[in-house]
């Protein structure tokens, strides 16, 4: 039995080998875990599907591989063992990629298919009357934006008509190729993420220098701040909030919480005000649907806090931030948090988000413009608050004020819908009730 990499999550097609858990001629039970593989923003380890012996090992740690790369083959007991997982099955072991399944020989309609053959690679649509391969128009404009040519894509529906499951075969045939030839040649380092400059500039001319491989974490970041700052017509709107009173709240029951295993921060507050502010303004929480031109309108409130690890920045998902109480939001919070800087949050808690904290306070920054993490419409970027002179009743008061941006969609959301939804924030920061804060 040969075990490759199945389709991960949505969005996640390769991943870098961090451990090989097993060795040649070693017995292997069905679910084991078999090897750690980084993928993106988590570490998680891949289950074998099968019982037998591990005849052989085709990967190496620090490897970069792809979806249906050959990772181990298992010699089974059974004449005709074979694995059966669907992809997207539960196999009873908490990882972040799916089973691997069988290679089937028939287009996979929920992933992309492990193998491609020389026919597929040279296909070619052709029409005597010059007709384009039939394709509905969601596929067309979705190959158009993605710059694929659909004569290239071999339909598998009733006369050839292509659907998404094609596509995304053409694509991860693509991709597979490209990984083979960076095996082939790795001096050139190119791949799909990393832009390569037309004239490589040798900065050893000028003195020692140090070379760092881009993590699969930095080449994601990088790749979806790119297509953010590119495809998202970004305005920053910029306010600060009195939070003089919420610290003094904080003060007063920060040990209540401690004494319980739980943590009151700054962003513990912002949660709760986040998501009561979502819920009076739906478009913050809403995504775009631009092939279908609608705007989706989420009933749920996912809120994302993005996390400075060691690895690079990192967005964990609090979920259903609404229906939990404050003590139970900075428990989840800190313990979420956590998880995240080890490298062990799953890739299910990295998704789902609605709305993103950004929170740089820790670090002392002031205002600054945070990027969109797209299919979200809004972010806000929350600095460290300083004691200014503020005018308070026509007196002159020393108060600690919050610098804070909005970054939004402005497809989604106006100018004006901005402002309201950030001076909802404002004012549910500077009058937070002491009700809410109370340990029962």
């Amino acid at each position: 039995m040969d075990v490759k990499l199945p389709r991960l999550a949505e969005g996640v097609d390769s991943g870098v080998v961090v451990s090989i858990l097993v060795s040649e001629g070693q017995e292997i039970k069905k679910d084991q875990p078999f090897i750690e593989l980084e993928t993106q923003k988590a570490v998680g380890s891949i289950p074998s599907p099968e019982s037998g012996t591990v005849s052989k090992i085709h990967v190496k740690e620090g490897m970069e591989i792809a979806v249906g790369q050959l990772l181990i083959s298992i010699s089974t007991d059974k004449d005709s063992a074979v694995a059966k997982p669907v992809m997207g099955e539960q196999t009873g072991v908490q990882t972040p990629v799916e089973r691997p399944a069988q290679t089937r020989s028939a287009p996979s309609p929920t992933g992309f298919e492990a193998t491609s053959t020389p026919q597929a690679e040279n296909y070619r649509y052709e029409s005597k009357s010059g007709a384009t391969p039939p394709a509905a128009p969601s596929i067309r404009k979705m190959a158009a934006d993605l710059g694929i040519d659909l004569t290239r894509v071999k339909g598998s529906e009733s006369g050839g008509r292509i659907v998404l499951a094609d596509v995304r075969a053409y694509i991860q045939r693509l991709q597979q190729r490209s990984f083979e030839e960076a095996k082939e040649h790795p001096e050139t380092g190119r791949s799909a993420t990393t832009a390569i400059p037309s004239e490589p500039v040798d900065f050893a001319k000028w003195g020692p220098i140090r070379r760092e491989r881009l993590s699969p974490l930095r080449r994601t970041v990088s790749r979806r701040m790119v297509e953010s700052w590119t495809t998202i017509p970004k305005i920053n709107q910029f306010d600060d909030a009195d939070i003089t009173d919420l610290l003094a709240l904080r003060k007063k029951y920060a040990a209540a919480f401690e004494k319980k295993g739980s943590r009151l921060t700054l962003t513990t507050f912002l949660l709760k005000v986040i998501a009561a502010g979502l819920q009076k303004h739906p478009r913050a929480n809403a995504s775009i649907d631009e092939s279908n031109n609608e705007i989706i309108y989420k009933d749920y409130y996912h809120i994302g806090v993005a996390v400075d690890t060691e690895g690079g920045l990192i967005v964990p998902v609090l979920r259903d931030v609404d229906k939990k109480n404050l003590f139970d939001l900075a428990k989840e919070l800190h313990g979420l948090t956590e998880k995240t800087r080890q490298r062990k949050a799953s890739l299910e808690e990295l998704q789902g988000g609605t709305f993103t904290i950004s929170n740089q306070g820790s670090i002392g920054s002031g205002h600054f413009t945070p990027i969109i993490y797209a299919p979200q419409v809004a972010i806000l970027g929350v600095g460290q608050g300083q004691p200014k002179p503020i005018v308070v009743k026509e007196n002159i008061a020393i108060r600690t004020m919050l610098p804070l941006c909005l970054a939004y969609d402005h497809r989604v959301l106006d100018g004006a819908d901005a402002v309201r939804f950030l001076k909802e924030i404002i004012t549910g920061l500077e009058s937070f009730p002491e009700a809410q804060v109370k340990l029962k």
